[in-house]
């Protein structure tokens, strides 16, 4: 994960054109109407403050520089910067921060992140270029490291990306007062799962989408980095370089089928789970205490605050919809439009083991139904792998025989390859299935990993062995060296969390039991037994460190809810079965609404126009279906994504280059659940 995405690289805007006189005109004249007014709203002076959701710029906040004045904006909590590559939140052993954070202000708009412009606004943006766009605001908030302790003085401090969708207004260099931007009427706030999941990473990449999704472009966007996490501090990196990671990787993530002794795998793994404990304990001492799910909700609270908002608007996903429902469970009299999408259910995360044997029902049934089925439904012309062999037609049941004799081979022998990059490598079967699990998530990456599987039954590993050195490893040897080296990755911090949510679960916790577990784990889904297994298993060292972590939630979630959340649950996700969000429903009773969405990959990505419009309706209404359960089919089928709107097969397979469609879907899949990646 590493640093936040660069701003940089958002699309730049064209060169600015002449001002007209008018222009000035006008806002010399707003300028004196507002004057007298605003010059009572600064601090100090006794008078009302400025309208809710709009920022006030005074005087010695004017910069020359800009045409927007200068950032911060005095008691912005936020402290809210146009983001460019400097906005990353100071350290938290800097005794000024405020002023280091406030000397990252570059004035210069053409280095901003701005939003592409509508197709409404070209004219506009023939006078000012920036006129009506979205801009990404960059931010931190400091919390308290530990709730539950006043006496404790330290912080953790949130890395936070918003998107406003108003932009900012200009300012003219004369003008003592004038507004400088507007927020939305709501904030949606929004986590895309994990644990480890970065928020302002979602952001930059689904923002804008978002804001259409659910609000028509209404309404503002905030990502926040968890306590942990990514951009926010401190961050848990338990290794001092990836490499050393990485070192490790290969022998601590055998699956059970190539074990020749799972007994000896598991020991070894299980000394390594205890010494990448003591690391974390070594570099951040009691930090464990104070990761777990309940003090990330009390976080989200402090966001809500901070955003000066009545009551919640947000769009959490995955293990987000886990903080969703302790934040619900902790404040239901701040619960707003809150929708949970691809639901767990936290009471399954009190058990031993329970973030991993709980959430197994539906991968292997996505492969059987979804992966193999649906290509063969597509046929030959959209997935390789329903291509005839020896003349004959493929069948679900011959594809399924193919496909089991393919992966027999691998557990038995794993498979040579060259690549002129990384010259020697093997296509292991335990890199594959978890790459295979990690394309559950997403049906848009089945035409590539059908090409991918289809070649290496032909014979030849080049794509299978790209396709794994993609996505393999922490560090990159290609990477060019930096004087400001990218920070180590906070892949622990999901066993952090995870093992702090289910610290106090009761059984039995020898190498017997663990063992029993993975191989029924293995034995009841052969594709995401091995990754889930492997992340509960730290679990059994976390009390060595942290015997009791602080603010933990054990409270039920049937709490009357200021206003009912809005629960998505899919039928073949991988990774959140359908039956949390039935169960989660049955616990909320009428404080929830569930949409049983039909389609593939986890969350609601298969997109269905009938989910769609019920949500939208939601965030910007507030209206819920009367029906408990709603069922929603999505629009499209795997393998015809698109097919409609193209002029043909040709013309589809040009733009879904089988590599880079597989580099697209990691990109979205690193944030989403980091945990997956191969080989961990």
């Amino acid at each position: 994960m590493g640093k936040a995405p660069d701003p940089v690289r958002q699309p730049r805007p064209p060169p600015r054109g002449p001002r007209r006189g008018w222009i000035l005109t006008a806002v010399v004249l707003l300028a004196l109407a507002l004057l007298a007014a605003l010059l009572q709203s600064r601090p100090g002076s006794g008078a009302a403050s400025a309208p809710a959701g709009h920022f006030v710029y005074y005087p010695d906040q004017l910069d020359k520089g800009s045409p927007y004045g200068k950032f911060p904006i005095p008691k912005d909590p936020f402290h809210f910067l146009p983001c460019t590559p400097a906005t990353l939140p100071p350290p938290l052993d800097d005794d000024t921060p405020e002023r280091t954070w406030a000397a990252r202000f570059d004035p210069n708009p053409e280095h901003w992140s701005w939003a592409n412009p509508r197709d409404d606004e070209n004219g506009t943006m023939r006078e000012d270029p920036y006129a009506g766009r979205g801009i990404f605001m960059c931010g931190y908030l400091d919390v308290p490291l530990d709730y539950t302790n006043k006496s404790d003085t330290r912080i953790a401090r949130l890395a936070i990306t918003k998107f406003q969708v108003s932009g900012l207004a200009r300012v003219d260099d004369g003008a003592a007062h004038i507004y400088a931007g507007r927020k939305s009427e709501r904030t949606i706030v929004i986590e895309p799962g994990g644990p480890g999941g970065s928020g302002t990473s979602y952001a930059w990449r689904f923002a804008q989408n978002i804001t259409e999704r659910f609000s028509d472009g209404k309404f503002d966007v905030l990502g926040w980095d968890p306590r942990g996490v990514n951009a926010s501090l401190p961050a848990v990196a338990c290794f001092p370089h990836d490499a050393s990671r990485d070192h490790w990787s290969l022998l601590t993530s055998l699956h059970y089928a190539v074990a020749g002794s799972p007994r000896n795998q598991l020991e070894l793994v299980d000394a390594m789970n205890a010494a990448v404990m003591r690391a974390c304990w070594e570099r951040h001492g009691d930090l464990g205490r104070f990761l777990g799910t309940g003090l990330v909700a009390r976080d989200l609270e402090e966001i809500r605050i901070a955003l000066g908002e009545d009551e919640l608007t947000g769009y959490l996903v995955s293990y987000g919809t886990g903080i969703g429902q302790t934040y619900a469970a902790m404040f239901p009299n701040s619960v707003g439009r809150l929708i949970l999408d691809g639901t767990e259910y936290v009471r399954d995360h009190r058990l031993r083991g329970g973030f991993g044997w709980t959430a197994l029902d539906n991968a292997t049934d996505a492969w059987d139904d979804g992966f193999l089925g649906e290509c063969v439904n597509a046929g030959p012309e959209y997935c390789a792998l329903a291509k005839p062999k020896d003349g004959k037609p493929v069948t679900l049941s011959g594809l399924k025989t193919r496909m089991d004799v393919l992966m027999a081979s691998l557990a038995s022998r794993p498979v040579a390859a060259y690549l002129p990059s990384s010259g020697p490598t093997l296509v292991t079967y335990s890199a594959l299935v978890d790459s295979i699990y990690g394309a559950m998530y997403n049906a848009r990456s089945w035409r590539a990993l059908a090409q991918t599987l289809s070649e290496l039954e032909d014979g030849n590993a080049t794509l299978a062995a790209l396709t794994l050195e993609t996505s393999a490893w922490y560090y990159n040897p290609e990477a060019p060296c930096s004087p400001d080296p990218i920070p180590p990755s906070d892949y622990e911090l999901g066993n952090l969390v995870i093992c702090a949510d289910s610290y106090d679960a009761p059984g039995r916790d020898d190498l017997d039991w663990w063992l029993s577990l993975w191989g029924n784990m293995t034995t009841k889904n052969w594709i995401a037994g091995n990754s889930r297994f492997y992340t509960v298993l730290p679990c059994r060292h976390f009390t060595t460190y942290w015997p009791q972590p602080a603010g933990v939630y054990r409270g039920d979630l049937n709490h009357t809810l200021k206003h009912p959340v809005l629960l998505i649950a899919e039928t073949y996700d991988p990774a959140t079965p359908l039956r949390n969000g039935r169960r989660l429903l049955q616990e909320m009773g009428t404080n929830a609404r569930l949409i049983v969405h039909h389609g593939y990959g986890h969350s609601s990505r298969d997109t269905s126009a009938c989910t769609e419009r019920i949500a939208k309706a939601y965030i910007l209404n507030g209206t819920l279906p009367d029906e408990q359960e709603t069922d929603c089919y999505a629009d499209e089928k795997p393998y015809l994504y698109g097919v409609k709107k193209t002029v043909g097969a040709a013309v589809l397979a040009k733009t879904q280059e089988p590599l880079e469609a597989w580099k697209e879907h990691l990109a979205e899949l690193s944030f989403l659940d980091p945990r997956l990646r191969p080989g961990r």
